[in-house]
């Protein structure tokens, strides 16, 4: 009997399907998530901190697949080796294989656009044991058990917390350091596909998600090993940018469970660009002699996104003064504008981060 899933889990490369031999695996078959019109709307973007954090090691392991990531990976190598933090490694590992699939309640996707990891581990925690147990064993239908995995496996309760201590352990160390200029990046990422999604609705969406992926009249349609179908079915489609995901898109597949994608963010390429090289003075400092100290302080916050009201917040100034301040950095081309729902987010582009320095 095939093993009910409560959230979605996202395979390596493609689909991970509730039963293998079910499915089979050809090479010139495709797989497909069906829309109603109404699931449409339901469409929304998040990142996950825990995502990257987990999914990093595959990185770590195979850094000939990830030369993007090189830089990152030289310093990531050196942190695994300390004392204090082999052991954490070690256990995410025993799940963070390359060829295998990621248990359900070890990545669980965001409930909201932008989480804390402290929230994501709260959430991991509170998996009942039974689901622990159930997911873990899920995932040997693709490799076989590690022993760190079957000892999560054998007793939860006492494995979870370590498990939690180790992801939060290898964030703080590996991947916290890097989160403002990540998220930047995955957000700056999903403020473009939400222009593609108000400009071209769905088609044009998933069309430029990815060249393996493509909208084809209600549905998304994916050129992969693996054959499987499901429905939206009302419970929402969240789609998640990734920096450590480097094939096409991962799609959560269990019919039971709540439909998701994770895949590729664009312009990881410049995600590590000056990573390691010494900086000369103060390049937020610097900027600010040239724009002012008003202007480079809100571009140093548009790293990530924020409203008008938020920046007025974190600055003291009024929104008028922020207002004013944003049009002159739009005009100038150095930070975009994105309007979702009633809140219109601004962004640092591409030109206004290569302004910041990449350590600023």
């Amino acid at each position: 009997m095939a093993t009910v899933q409560r959230h979605p889990v996202y395979r390596r490369e493609g689909f991970r399907i509730g039963e293998k031999v079910a499915c089979g695996r050809t090479g010139d078959r495709v797989s497909e998530v069906r829309f109603a019109v109404a699931d449409v709307a339901e469409i929304r973007f998040c990142v996950s901190p825990l995502w990257e954090t987990v999914t990093s090691l595959w990185a770590l392991q195979q850094p000939g697949r990830h030369a993007l990531h090189l830089p990152w990976i030289k310093q990531a190598r050196t942190l695994a080796r300390r004392r204090d933090l082999a052991g954490p490694v070690a256990l995410l590992a025993a799940f963070a294989r390359p060829k295998a699939w990621l248990p359900d309640f070890l990545t669980p996707p965001p409930a909201s656009p932008l989480v804390d990891v402290g929230e994501e581990l709260d959430r991991v925690l509170a998996t009942p044991a039974d689901e622990v147990r159930r997911d873990i064993l899920v995932t040997a239908r693709a490799e076989p058990l590690t022993p760190g995995a079957e000892a999560v496996a054998a007793d939860p309760a006492a494995m979870l917390p370590r498990l939690a201590g180790a992801a939060r352990a290898w964030y703080d160390a590996a991947i916290g350091p890097h989160w403002p200029r990540m998220r930047a990046l995955l957000e700056a990422d999903i403020a473009y596909r939400s222009r593609q999604l108000v400009a071209g609705g769905a088609r044009l969406l998933f069309d430029t998600l990815h060249p393996a992926a493509r909208w084809e009249g209600d549905r998304l349609v994916i050129a992969d090993r693996w054959t499987q179908s499901l429905s939206v079915s009302g419970r929402g489609f969240p789609l998640m940018p990734s920096v450590f995901a480097d094939k096409g898109p991962l799609i959560s597949c269990s019919d039971e469970a709540a439909p998701g994608a994770v895949y590729p963010a664009r312009a990881v390429g410049t995600l590590w660009e000056g990573l390691g090289r010494p900086v000369d003075g103060d390049p937020a400092a610097a900027l600010a002699g040239v724009l002012g100290p008003a202007r480079a302080r809100l571009l140093e916050l548009l790293r990530a996104p924020g409203t008008t009201s938020d920046l007025a917040r974190r600055t003291g100034l009024s929104v008028g003064a922020v207002s004013q301040q944003l049009g002159l950095l739009h005009d100038a081309r150095l930070v975009e504008r994105n309007r979702q729902g009633r809140a219109v987010y601004y962004l640092c582009t591409s030109l206004g981060l290569a302004l910041l320095g990449a350590e600023s």
